[in-house]
């Protein structure tokens, strides 16, 4: 099963941010372990107009970072921001101090002082699936806001209201808006499947312009800022339009353009007929005449799917580029060359992680879109490991041979190395997006994949061949697995809806054991060790469980995370009574050592009361 509709729920469920704190019991510090690989994915940029070395970056996961140096550094400033997946962001031009986040699911989030601080700005914005925010350049207290279902909405004031405004909008999934820098009561909308509307009354009504317009996927939208009358519309099947008459039509302009899925545009604000166009899957293209011709500008970047694009408005030479998995690359030569620039940026989004059992301060990341990384010195610094490119979403290291690991990933199924990482070898199920692997701890031949859509698979020759069980779990999109230690033959698998399925007979047949069990959606399981009745299970929205007797019965970890998302538990291998939760934008919880938990389960509170975000989350 292949990139689908699915991949966009597996992204909401998945994504962890690896910028790690822990939170525990003993005392109320909150300490950071590691920050993990960086880069990640870039939904947007944007740079300050008058000091041009300040930038901003939009994360899927990781809320906003903010830059002093023109990139070469970075801190993430999400303070008061609750939304970590950042669409869109607009800088006010006349106070560059302020400015606006537009999130997936948080709504408008605002800051009046560079970032340092954030407040949500939502009253009357009935839908918090923000895709654009647009500022009136001249009226910079007027303001758009494109949502995915709800259409477009207007603030007066600031962001302190909003009315929506969508009188003759026929697509409400807006992807992009664009305000005439000159003309400031026409703006243009760009829909997900309805094409282009425009506004000529700041709004109030508007019409569809789709004339010449063959694809109605419009991604992105720029205006040019001299002559406004000129304007291009990026789309995702389509490639580039562009209309010489403010829209009434419009031609396509794909000459050189050899992936027609455009997700970002920027035009050269000085030298206006220079265009630059990111895609999803052949990198970035930059044309010098208005978009006749397009040529691919792609060295020294090792991504070739872009979200956004920044051009320096003083040094239009320069302009950063942000990526879907590799962070933000920077050209001071007008795209002849790249250089990433990722020091700091630690929203790599992190699916998966493994610790060698034989050395563990080497450790592996499996990452969104970057492939595997992995860190000789316990998580201090992290290298490219393989599998560039490939949404990793699971890993597991033969403890027999610790430099035989497995990769579980989203596009090609298993892959497995047997160097440490060094070099990877197909190992099937390339049909399949793989979310969880386990491996048979009394014989490391026999390996279990669990696939979103496509169940349990098992293999006996270390990954050669899969067969499926001859009863499966009912439910057959597979977030987790876990083998009991003491006997291999009992495994565990944890599904998105249906709860978590057992099989004592090595994955042959499978059965339900939910009581108790409050939510369904369970995305992380783990198995104490030492007292192998002892099973946890972390659950989308309905915090931790864990169960004494085999999962026969399930009980809340702790009331306090009732409706908190965990998306990982974990064990020291080397000292069992160290238990860590992580969880969706709370991070990670410790459960103290003087609670120990066994077969007759414990007492006291996991953690402390006051929780503290770290970059956690899933796009």
């Amino acid at each position: 099963m292949k990139k689908s509709f699915f991949y966009h729920i597996v992204m909401i469920l998945g994504v962890i941010a690896f910028s790690i704190v822990i939170h525990s019991n003993s005392s109320a510090e909150v300490v950071q372990i590691f920050s993990g690989p960086e880069g990640g994915k870039i939904q947007a940029l944007a740079i300050n107009p008058v000091n041009t070395n300040t930038l901003y970056a939009g994360t899927g996961g990781g809320g906003v970072f903010k830059s002093a140096d023109g990139g070469e550094t970075w801190d993430d400033v999400n303070t008061g921001l609750t939304g970590f997946f950042v669409q869109c962001l607009a800088i006010n031009p006349n106070t560059p101090s302020t400015l606006y986040a537009g999130t997936l699911g948080g709504g408008v989030f605002k800051s009046t002082n560079g970032g340092d601080t954030w407040s949500a700005v939502n009253t009357g914005l009935t839908n918090l699936n923000v895709q654009a925010v647009a500022i009136n350049p001249v009226t910079t207290s007027t303001l758009y806001a494109g949502t995915l279902g709800g259409g477009v909405f207007k603030s007066e004031d600031g962001g302190d209201s909003w009315d929506d405004a969508n009188i003759g909008l026929g697509n409400p999934n807006v992807q992009a808006l664009a305000v005439n820098p000159v003309t400031t009561s026409t703006l243009y909308a760009g829909t997900s499947g309805g094409g282009i509307f425009k506004s000529t009354n700041g709004g109030d009504t508007w019409f569809a312009f789709n004339t010449g317009l063959t694809n109605l996927n419009v991604q992105t939208l720029a205006i040019n800022p001299v002559t406004t009358s000129t304007l291009y519309a990026g789309t995702i099947g389509g490639g580039m339009f562009k209309s010489t008459n403010a829209g009434d039509s419009w031609i396509a302009f794909n000459t050189g353009l050899s992936n027609l899925n455009v997700q970002a545009l920027a035009i050269n604000p000085v030298t206006t007929i220079t265009l630059y166009a990111g895609t999803n899957g052949a990198g970035v293209f930059r044309s010098l005449n208005s978009g006749d011709e397009w040529d691919d500008v792609n060295s020294g970047l090792t991504s070739a799917s872009f979200q956004a694009l920044a051009i320096d408005p003083k040094t239009t030479t320069t302009f950063y580029t942000g990526t879907d998995g590799k962070g933000i690359f920077k050209t001071v030569d007008g795209g002849d060359s790249f250089t990433e620039v990722n020091d700091g940026l630690t929203n790599r989004n992190v699916k998966a992680l493994a610790v060698d059992p034989d050395i563990t301060t080497t450790l592996y990341a499996g990452t969104e879109g970057g492939g595997v990384f992995k860190s000789h010195n316990a998580g201090e610094a992290w290298l490219p490991s393989g599998l560039a490119n490939l949404s990793v979403h699971a890993l597991v290291i033969d403890p027999d041979n610790t430099n035989t690991l497995y990769a579980g990933t989203f596009e090609d199924g298993v892959s497995k190395s047997t160097d440490g990482g060094g070099t990877w070898v197909d190992s099937g199920l390339n049909n399949f997006a793989v979310q969880a692997l386990a491996i048979d701890p009394g014989n490391t031949d026999i390996l279990y994949a669990g696939t979103f859509g496509g169940g349990v698979f098992k293999s006996t020759d270390a990954g050669d061949t899969w067969v499926v069980p001859s009863t499966g779990p009912t439910n057959t999109f597979i977030q987790a697995l876990a083998i009991d230690p003491d006997n291999t033959d009992t495994l565990y698998v944890g599904t998105f809806g249906g709860g978590v399925f057992k099989s004592t007979d090595a994955g042959d047949t499978f059965s339900a054991i939910n009581t108790g069990l409050t939510r369904l959606f369970v995305q992380a399981l783990a198995i104490d060790p030492d007292f192998t009745t002892m099973v946890y299970a972390g659950t989308i929205g309905g915090g931790g469980f864990e169960s004494t007797d085999g999962g026969v019965t399930w009980s809340a970890i702790d009331s306090d995370l009732d409706d908190s998302s965990v998306l990982a538990i974990a064990i020291d291998p080397e000292n069992p009574t160290i238990v860590y939760i992580g969880t969706v934008a709370e991070g990670i919880f410790k459960i103290p050592e003087d609670r120990r938990f066994s077969s007759d389960g414990g007492d006291g509170n996991c953690f402390i009361t006051t929780l503290h975000h770290s970059s956690f989350w899933g796009s």
